[in-house]
This record gives C-alpha cells, sequence and structure tokens, in this order.
C-alpha cells in the first residue's frame, strides 16, 4: 500500500503513575532524518524509540515529542548521613565536657539534630529503567499505528491521483501512435506537390519521393519511444500496488517517462503531436511533484 510521507499521529497512556504522551509528525525528505525531542531524565530511551520509527518509516523528516508527567510516583527518597550525623552527636559531646560542669546537660531530639546541615540529603529515587523504557516504546508503537494510519490515507489519495494521470498519458500516447503515421504520409503528398509545382511539365521521379518519405519517416518515427513509456506506464502501475516502499524507484521512473516524451517531442515537427506531448509533459510534472511526497 502506497503511504505518504506527511504524517501526523498522537497516543497518551497512563502507565505506572506516569502520564506519557507521545506525538509524531513527519514531512517529506530523501532519506529518512529522525529528531526525538524528550525530558533530559528519560534521555537513556532516545535510541529505543529512534529505533521503533526506523521499523516504521523508510523516509522522511520525522519529530518525536515526548513528554512524562508523574502522577502520585515517589520520585524522591530522604536519606540519613549516617556518618556526619555520628560525628555531630561526638561533637556535642565534646562540647557538653568542655563546660566542665558549668553548663546544664540538656535534652537533645533527633529533630535538632535533623536541622543540622548535610545531615539529611533527599535524593531521586532508583527507577527501573528498563521497565520505564518499555512503556515509553508502547506508548510511542500507539503514536506509530496513528501516524501510519494518517500516512495510508493520504498515500490512497495520492495513488488515486496518479492512476488518473497515468490514463491522461496512456491516452496522449497512442493519440500521438495515431497521428505519427499519418506526418509521414501528408509529408509525401507535400513533396509531390512542391515538386509538380516546382519542375511543372518535367516528369517527377516516383522514387525519388519514395526515398525522401523514407527518410523523413525515419527521422520523426517514436515507435520505440512509445513502447518504452508503455512499458515504463506499466511499471508505475505495478509499483503502485506494492506494499513495500517504492518512492525512490517511482521518483527514478518517472524521469525516464520525462525523457521518453522529450524524445518524442524533439523528433516530431507536427502542430498536433507537439501539443499532445506538451499535455503529456505536464501530466508528467504532476505525476512527479506527487511522487515527491510519496514513501
Amino acid at each position: 500500500m502506497i503511504k505518504s510521507m506527511t504524517g501526523y499521529g498522537r497516543a497518551r497512556r497512563t502507565i505506572d503513575g506516569r502520564d506519557i504522551t507521545v506525538e509524531v509528525r513527519s514531512v517529506n525528505n530523501r532519506y529518512l532524518d529522525c529528531s526525538v525531542k524528550m525530558p533530559r531524565a528519560y534521555i537513556f530511551a532516545e535510541d529505543a524509540v529512534k529505533g521503533l520509527v526506523q521499523k516504521n518509516v523508510s523516509r522522511g523528516k520525522v519529530d518525536v515529542f515526548v513528554a512524562v508527567d508523574s502522577i502520585g510516583v515517589e520520585e524522591t527518597v530522604v536519606a540519613v548521613n549516617e556518618t556526619l550525623a555520628k560525628s555531630y552527636i561526638e561533637a556535642l559531646k565534646k562540647l557538653y565536657n568542655l563546660g566542665d560542669g558549668r553548663w546544664v546537660k540538656g535534652s537533645f531530639y533527633a529533630t535538632d539534630l535533623a536541622r543540622l546541615p548535610d545531615v539529611l540529603a533527599i535524593t531521586k529515587a532508583e527507577e527501573d529503567l528498563e521497565s520505564l523504557s518499555a512503556s515509553l516504546c508502547e506508548v510511542t508503537e500507539e503514536a506509530l499505528a496513528a501516524h501510519a494510519a494518517m500516512r495510508g490515507k493520504e498515500g490512497e489519495k495520492l495513488a488515486a491521483d496518479v492512476y488518473r494521470r497515468l490514463d491522461a498519458i496512456e491516452a496522449l500516447t497512442a493519440r500521438v501512435e495515431e497521428r505519427s503515421p499519418q506526418t509521414v504520409a501528408e509529408y509525401r503528398e507535400k513533396l509531390l506537390a512542391r515538386m509538380n509545382e516546382v519542375l511543372q511539365s518535367a516528369t517527377v521521379d516516383e522514387s525519388r519521393i519514395l526515398t525522401e518519405a523514407a527518410i523523413f519517416a525515419d527521422k520523426v518515427a517514436v515507435d520505440e519511444e512509445t513502447v518504452r513509456l508503455r512499458s515504463h506506464l506499466a511499471q508505475l502501475r505495478e509499483m503502485l500496488q506494492s506494499r513495500e516502499p517504492v518512492g525512490r524507484k517511482l521518483d527514478f521512473l518517472i524521469q525516464e517517462v520525462n525523457r521518453e516524451s522529450n524524445t518524442i517531442g524533439s523528433k516530431c515537427s507536427d502542430v498536433q503531436i507537439a501539443r499532445d506531448v506538451v499535455e503529456l509533459k505536464a501530466e508528467i510534472e504532476k505525476i512527479r511533484e506527487q511522487v515527491q511526497n510519496i514513501e
């Protein structure tokens, strides 16, 4: 199925107390260019997210936005610096002894000790990085699925438009094929009339007329070009039915179709064929523009 390189997908889920939102946006590009923007605390999962994008998208500029909000998750813990606390206690005991009985021994509570610098340290709780990465990837897969669905719908429209233009090109090619032999016959008649006019009473050499007509027919013959053109059009139709990404192949084949149309235009001096070739090139250019957005 043909897919467009332009698409958008969004997914949001709450997993293990975390509200995870992932947005995927893409536009056309010659190659795959993936950019992931996420909170610094979750940067460890960037490669995993990029890996999922590479499995689902083969071409285009893809931007992935990841947002994580914690809901009821104990992310911090309070730790006691036991070594420092014991040092404070020993120091306080020394201060009391230095009083030499002149200081009254008072009560010393844990709350008093907690007020001293660096006794309590607030640190972030250790997280299961593997589990968190799996959660981020799970939501990313959902966003990529929505992204692929949108690209598929857009791709169907692109393919339908290309099919219509291929039909138009085939119709124009048939007109060129029908008209091309007529130009040779007309040229022979014009040549005969011109020679009769010039020579008047003299006898016209019929063999010379046939030779000149044959030379002209060889110059303006487009049989080979139209055969190749029809072959390219058949290949385009086959590619549009492929389930694999064919954007680059389509782009190359369109260049070949354009080359054949240019050759036909350069060979023919007939006004009608020239008009048909102009219309043919216009259809080819429109297909080329559409192909630029096909994955």
